[in-house]
């Protein structure tokens, strides 16, 4: 296997990470989500969003041969409604190069943000996803996902409904 790094984005790795994303979404949503909304997706924009992004706390990028091949942003705080009272984190996105996929690039981002969560006192913890995504929705299974519960998210104009994971991080 290959020494996998993760560490704090900077911002020379921005262009990457909306590389990423894109190149992400077209492959993983294609089927999911309208072709047209897929195609309209610009590295260009996505790199406008990502610079707000970076400044903020939770954001690491996974690297092999100092090349970016995934990354992950998390909060570490309950930014959510008092209907989810008992969520006090989440995991908001979680991307791997598609070419990179299945090589525990995904579950050592992943763990980072597990151990983060814990070293802050957080103890459950929220990923969602697309309900039509079931690949990724094998892998939030496998790291110990349960599902939490449905929403809906809107992209392009079209409503999609989005699972959502709870982790129980005392016992991940």
């Amino acid at each position: 296997m290959q020494n996998i790094i993760i560490r704090n984005v900077k911002k020379e790795d921005l262009w990457s990470v909306s590389s990423i994303v894109v190149e992400g979404w077209k492959s993983a949503y294609r089927g999911i989500i309208d072709d047209e909304f897929l195609d309209s997706l610009k590295v260009e924009d996505n790199y406008n969003r990502r610079l707000k992004d970076y400044q903020e706390n939770g954001f690491i990028v996974a690297e092999i041969d100092n090349e970016v091949v995934g990354f992950c942003r998390y909060t570490i705080n309950n930014l959510f409604s008092q209907d989810v009272k008992d969520i006090d984190c989440e995991l908001c996105a979680i991307y791997v190069k598609p070419e990179f996929k299945r090589q525990g690039i995904g579950k050592a981002l992943f763990n980072y943000v597990i151990q983060e969560q814990k070293k802050n006192n957080n103890k459950n913890m929220i990923l969602w996803c697309l309900k039509g995504n079931y690949n990724s929705r094998k892998f939030y299974e496998k790291m110990g996902g349960n599902l939490y519960g449905e929403n809906e998210i809107e992209k392009g104009g079209k409503k999609y409904k989005e699972v959502g994971y709870r982790y129980d991080l005392s016992i991940l």
